[in-house]
């Protein structure tokens, strides 16, 4: 069975998912967002007392409340940066972006690798398919697993609500048309994980977003 633990981190309220399979002990961290020590301690406490082993990192997109914590994790634990390439500008200045919002940070790591959309990330036996998803960053990707009926939207689709576009690559029309093309044609059972707030189902969302 596919495990998810959600961890509310820093300023901005940001979802990380630390996502495991039952009989198998490796971990996947999608959006690490830890900026507070105690945040990363929290992280790292839950993956000891669940005799986790964290054997991968991944993101949904590259703005800085979901880039916090990844040079620790990559560092500590070895894994490469993993995002779509149209995230590396954003990665690049992410650290002047932080500075604007009070942040103490230093330039980032560059991108070790991309996720290109269909490609796979398994955890356990389970895949997860990444779908992409621009309009509130160009390289916006979300995270499918049919057998799971889950998805992860990162900032694109929230519960009620969609991404931001005014932020540098955001584009509404864009968005819009990602959501409606590649995220409401999953089954409407889909649970949907956000970036930011309550998960939510594809059929909520196609119900009563007000966006659509």
């Amino acid at each position: 069975m596919l495990q998810i633990e959600t961890f509310i981190l820093n300023p901005f309220q940001e979802n990380s998912y630390l996502i495991w399979e039952t009989d198998f002990g490796e971990a996947l961290l999608i959006d690490a967002g830890c900026y507070e020590k105690h945040e990363f301690e929290m992280v790292e406490h839950f993956l000891s007392e669940h005799e986790l082993t964290l054997t991968g990192l991944a993101n949904t997109h590259c703005h800085i409340d979901h880039i916090l914590g990844v040079p620790y994790f990559r560092n500590s634990y070895n894994l490469p940066f993993r995002a779509h390439k149209d995230e590396s500008r954003l990665v690049q200045n992410a650290h002047l972006m932080g500075k604007i919002f009070g942040l103490n940070v230093q330039p980032f790591p560059e991108l070790d690798s991309f996720i290109e959309p269909g490609d796979e990330i398994r955890v356990g036996t389970h895949i997860f398919q990444a779908i992409h998803v621009p309009g509130h960053s160009q390289g916006s990707l979300s995270f499918y697993c049919r057998e799971a009926g889950i998805v992860l939207t990162g900032d694109a689709l929230f519960r009620g609500s969609i991404g931001r576009t005014d932020l540098p690559g955001g584009n509404y029309d864009q968005l819009i048309h990602s959501i409606q093309n590649n995220l409401f044609v999953l089954p409407p059972e889909t649970e949907v994980y956000p970036g930011h707030g309550e998960s939510s189902t594809i059929a909520i969302e196609l119900d009563s977003n007000p966006y659509f």
